[in-house]
């Protein structure tokens, strides 16, 4: 990461909030909880909100908490002798950051950090050690792994086989469906780091795109504006990505859906209620 990204500067946390049972449902993993699984996770979970660049967890450390983005994106990223950084995987809403848990490790050689912020469900290790027992929550956790494992396989030949216009349009692609916004903080520093590639690259890169009228880059921030022109910019990954995560994701882009059309009539509702009495 530049010495100079503006996006190296951790900013403060606000006050965590109680989780609920329907708070689980944003999330593809913690929505297939059951009963007292669902009760434990309310018990003893909080919803946090991510800063950029929060610490998940550092290499070769304990991993002592397990986090279930909401609408943040984590990134994992492998780093070199020389300081140098390279992303080589992210985990959205259709994951959680306990891979190397469930991969019965209690470390990683990676490092985690939160790269989109927003919220997050957060919970113990010993917590998720437990709930991972379970033989009906077990199935969807190596349904999650599988893919996961798949995705990196995907990304390693795309980062080797296709241009980084490609490669940036894929990235905002699966960044904006995990976040639900047409806005992603972001700077070419912090995008070419993900890219694993120059920054000279990525601004010609992202200026290409924003010419073409797809997106809008000011101020640390990418506008999509033109999501449909954007997938054809894409390389073929998006569309694996898609598939990979699409089953996992399937009920939960419906409940979040769902909360939508409640809070876009809600105003009407209440209008006509008025209006009655």
């Amino acid at each position: 990461m530049p010495r100079n990204s503006r996006v190296a500067k951790p900013q403060k946390s606000t006050a965590p909030v109680k989780v609920t049972a329907e708070s689980l449902r944003l999330n593809a993993i913690l929505a297939g909880l059951e009963g007292a699984e669902v009760e434990a996770v309310v018990r003893n979970g909080v919803i946090v909100h991510l800063p950029v660049r929060h610490q998940i967890y550092r290499a070769d450390e304990r991993i002592k908490d397990v986090f279930f983005p909401i609408d943040c994106v984590l990134s994992i990223v492998t780093r070199m002798e020389d300081g140098n950084q390279i992303e080589v995987g992210t985990i959205g809403r259709e994951g959680t950051s306990a891979i190397p848990l469930l991969l019965g490790a209690t470390t990683s050689a990676n490092e985690s950090y939160c790269q989109v912020p927003g919220r997050a469900i957060k919970i113990g290790a010993a917590l998720f050690g437990s709930l991972q027992t379970n033989k009906r929550f077990r199935p969807l956790l190596d349904r999650y792994v599988q893919a996961y494992v798949n995705m990196l396989g995907q990304l390693a030949a795309c980062n080797r086989l296709h241009s980084v216009y490609e490669r940036c349009a894929r990235w905002l692609l699966m960044t904006q469906d995990r976040v639900d916004s047409h806005e992603i903080p972001l700077t070419h520093e912090y995008l070419a780091m993900m890219l694993g590639t120059q920054r000279s690259g990525v601004t010609i890169a992202a200026g290409t795109l924003q010419k073409a009228g797809f997106i809008k880059y000011g101020h640390g921030t990418i506008t999509i504006l033109d999501r449909s022109g954007l997938e054809g910019s894409s390389c073929e990954c998006y569309a694996v990505a898609r598939e990979q995560f699409g089953g996992l994701l399937r009920s939960v882009n419906a409940f979040i859906a769902s909360q939508k059309t409640v809070s876009a009539v809600a105003p009407e509702l209440k209008r006509k209620r008025i209006s009655r009495s």
